[in-house]
């Protein structure tokens, strides 16, 4: 079950960092913009984070993670799926998502699900932004952000 969540955020804290490798980013987010959470009976098993995009009629899908032992399930997808829905009540014309250039599993994910890709910021990740040095991901160094996007209009 797909649901918003209201309660505390401080219960998702370790969903949340599944998918932000550095606590001062996280504790800068954490508590924007709207949550749905994924449950298996009442344990959550996977989040999404969608708060207020750059520009007019835009959202971010902030922070994302299913738990591993229930990856391949759909539940990914499906949070994706009930994000986008959200947006549209929301009148919301196009969700953007960034993510590390290096892990290639999300970049495969967020494209099966419909975005494309839009934009890199060179040397996005690393001590000045508040990321341990060398983090490497699918023997990749951890440096760039991939900006992806959906247009909700046609997904």
């Amino acid at each position: 079950m797909i649901a918003l969540h209201a309660g505390s955020r401080a219960e998702l804290r370790a969903l949340f960092e599944l998918a932000e490798d550095s606590e001062a980013q996280l504790d800068g987010y954490v508590d924007e913009g709207d949550v749905l959470v994924a449950r298996d009976g009442d344990r959550p098993v996977g989040h999404l984070q969608l708060v207020p995009g750059p520009g007019a009629g835009e959202v971010e899908l902030k922070n994302m993670a299913v738990l591993e032992s229930v990856q391949g399930n759909g539940i990914g997808r499906r949070l994706v799926y009930a994000a986008i829905e959200l947006a549209r009540t929301r009148s919301a014309r196009r969700m953007l998502v960034a993510t590390a250039a290096a892990d290639i599993g999300n970049l495969r994910f967020y494209q099966r699900v419909g975005f494309r890709m839009h934009s890199v910021d060179r040397d996005a990740f690393g001590p000045a932004t508040g990321y341990p040095d060398e983090i490497v991901i699918d023997g990749i160094v951890l440096r760039d952000r991939v900006w992806l996007d959906l247009d909700l209009g046609r997904s």
